[in-house]
């Protein structure tokens, strides 16, 4: 072979493998970190930098990723375990963790498993808070007991970096003995429940049947009420309208009498009265008395006319 074309053969060959190693330089040295990640870098063991989403460089060969951490909020599973709450009873508890990574370095030179440390946290917690409260606090503040764990494992996970976001208590088991006494206790409840519902109905019952008897008496006394003054009017108005028709009569009978005819009348109504009342005294008596001069009918118009012509000319003087 030429030497000539064995140079130029081994120049492409050098160039081949110079672009390779170069390809291969440059594909360790770029690094395209995902969103919502992070990477922790070291250079000859020991930590460089945190590497955050996006386009990143390293030094090919020298520095290498030691650790990939997610900075998603993460749900980890709180296996069951037993509990014994202040008032001495057994509880089989179990629950969910929901965490998230703060500080990379920290979850990474912090603690060796983070996951499984802050989750046995969480149960030593729960253990811890559940003995601080009584059986029936459990299930009447889970929320207040939820809290309390959450704000305790935070204390304790903070130089780890990890952020405890909530912890939520999945289920509670007593023991089966404690089950049928809150049972039976649950259904002395009920029947209790039962009866005072049935005797605030007797009671409002009772309360409207009074209710309804003093309303229906006193309509009934102000209906009289009513009746009464209505009767009473009635009556005062009867009395007046009597009244004001016999004051109309005496007038009428007064202007009747100021005339001659008037007078005229007047003495033969008086003429016949006197008549009439001798008559009905003869027919009850069996005695008949004479009348006498100064009694019999035409003396007593004469006086009776005496009478009115007197008043007349006191009148008119």
């Amino acid at each position: 072979m030429d030497p000539v074309t064995e140079i130029v053969s081994l120049l492409f060959n050098i160039e081949v493998v110079l672009l390779i190693f170069v390809i291969i330089v440059l594909k360790s040295g770029i690094k395209f970190v995902p969103q919502n990640k992070a990477w922790v870098v070291e250079r000859f063991g020991k930590y460089q930098s945190t590497k955050e989403a996006g386009l990143n460089f390293i030094v090919p060969f020298i520095d290498r990723i030691s650790a990939d951490r997610s900075l998603k909020e993460q749900a980890v599973d709180v296996p069951s375990q037993s509990a014994i709450t202040k008032d001495n009873i057994s509880l089989i508890v179990d629950g969910v963790l929901y965490f998230r990574v703060l500080d990379p370095y920290k979850a990474t030179y912090g603690v060796d498993d983070y996951i499984f440390a802050v989750t046995q946290l969480a149960q030593t917690t729960m253990r811890s808070e559940l003995g601080k409260m009584e059986l029936d606090k459990t299930f009447e503040e889970r929320d207040l007991l939820n809290t309390n764990i959450v704000s305790a494992i935070n204390s304790a996970s903070e130089p780890w970096g990890i952020q405890v976001l909530r912890y939520e208590i999945k289920d509670i088991v007593p023991p089966q003995s404690v089950m049928e006494a809150m049972e039976a206790q649950m259904k002395a409840e009920r029947v209790k429940r039962a009866q005072i519902l049935e005797s605030e109905g007797d009671r409002q019952s009772a309360i409207n049947v009074a209710e309804g008897k003093k309303q229906a008496q006193v309509l009934a006394a102000e209906a009289d009420k009513t009746e009464q003054i209505l009767n009473a009017e009635g009556e005062a108005q009867a009395i007046i309208a009597v009244a004001d028709a016999q004051a109309e009569a005496l007038r009428k009978v007064g202007e009747a009498a100021d005339t001659v005819q008037g007078q005229k009348a007047i003495q033969l109504d008086l003429a016949t009265k006197a008549i009439a009342a001798k008559e009905a005294i003869a027919k009850e008596s069996s005695v008949v008395l004479l009348p006498e001069s100064g009694t019999d009918a035409s003396s007593l118009v004469a006086q009776g006319m005496s009478i009115i012509n007197t008043l007349n000319s006191k009148q008119k003087g």
